[in-house]
C-alpha cells in the first residue's frame, strides 16, 4: 500500500502508534496486527510535499499523459494528485498551459474549455470541481495536438532578445498624430478590405521570416490551407517585373 515509500510506510506506522496510544492501549506492548494497519495506511497515512518531488512529478505525469493523447492514464494522475490533496487550481493552471503549448490551433476550443474548467474550479472547490478537471483532462488527452503557436512565440522571442530587432515599416506606422505625414508615415498602406477577399500583397514584417508554421492536424490543417492561398493570392497580386506598375 506503501508503493515502495519508506515515508508512507513510516507515516503508517505512526498513525498505528499513536491512534493506539490515543486509546489507552500504551500500557503494554503496542501490536500493530493487520486490522491496525489497514486502518493506519488509509488517506492520514500519505505524504504529499506540496513543493517537493511528488508535487513535480505528479505535475509531469500528468501533462506528458495529456500531451501524449493518454485519456486513461491523465485521469490516473489527476485523481492521484487531488487524492493527495494537490491545490485543483494549480491543476487547472497546468491544464490551460498545454491548451495553448501542445494544442493550440489543432483545436481552438481547448482553450475556452480551460478557461471555463479554471473559472468553475475557482468558483465551486473541492470535491466537486474534480469533475470538471476530469473532463478538462480528458479532452486535453484526446484532442489534435500541435506546438506551433508556441514555437511562434519562442522564435520571435528568442529573435527579440537577440536584438534581431526590426524597425516597424513607415507605411504601417501610426498616422493618428500630427507631424506623421510629414515624416511619411502610413504612406503607401494598402487597406485589406479595399481589395478582393480582404486580402493584400503587403509587407508587414521587413524581412522575410517564418514564426508560424501550422501542422497538418486538426483545425490547423485547415489553417494551413488557408495561409497557402492568402501567399498564392499575395503573389498573384505582386507586380510583375517590367510591368508598367513596376516602372
Amino acid at each position: 500500500m506503501s508503493d515502495g515509500d519508506a515515508r508512507r510506510a513510516l507515516m503508517a506506522l505512526e498513525v498505528a502508534v499513536l491512534s493506539q496510544q490515543q486509546d489507552g492501549k500504551s500500557a503494554g506492548a503496542i501490536v500493530v496486527d493487520l486490522d491496525v494497519a489497514e486502518q493506519s495506511i488509509q488517506r492520514k497515512a500519505i505524504v504529499y510535499d506540496a513543493t517537493g518531488d511528488e508535487h513535480y512529478d505528479g505535475a509531469s505525469a500528468l501533462i506528458k499523459s495529456m500531451r501524449g493523447s493518454d485519456p486513461d492514464a491523465a485521469v490516473y494522475w489527476l485523481a492521484r494528485m487531488l487524492e493527495a490533496g494537490e491545490d485543483p487550481r494549480f491543476i487547472a493552471r497546468r491544464i490551460a498551459i498545454l491548451a495553448s503549448e501542445d494544442i493550440g490551433n489543432a483545436d481552438p476550443r481547448a482553450i475556452s474549455v480551460a478557461a471555463a474548467a479554471f473559472d468553475i474550479v475557482e468558483k465551486i472547490g473541492m470535491p466537486e470541481a474534480q469533475l470538471t478537471l476530469s473532463q478538462a483532462v480528458i479532452y486535453m488527452a484526446t484532442a489534435p495536438k500541435s506546438n506551433a503557436s508556441a514555437k511562434a512565440i519562442w522564435q520571435a522571442a528568442k529573435d527579440v532578445k537577440e536584438g534581431r530587432t526590426l524597425p516597424v515599416p513607415k507605411h504601417l506606422k501610426d498616422t493618428h498624430y500630427q507631424g506623421s505625414k510629414r515624416l511619411g508615415h502610413g504612406e503607401g498602406y494598402r487597406y485589406s478590405h479595399d481589395f478582393p477577399g480582404g486580402i493584400v500583397e503587403q509587407d508587414y514584417l521587413g524581412v522575410d521570416k517564418i514564426y508560424y508554421d501550422p501542422v497538418n492536424r486538426g483545425y490547423e490543417a485547415e489553417i494551413k490551407q488557408r495561409m497557402q492561398r492568402t501567399e498564392q493570392r499575395n503573389s498573384d497580386d505582386k507586380p510583375q517585373e517590367g510591368t508598367a506598375e513596376t516602372k
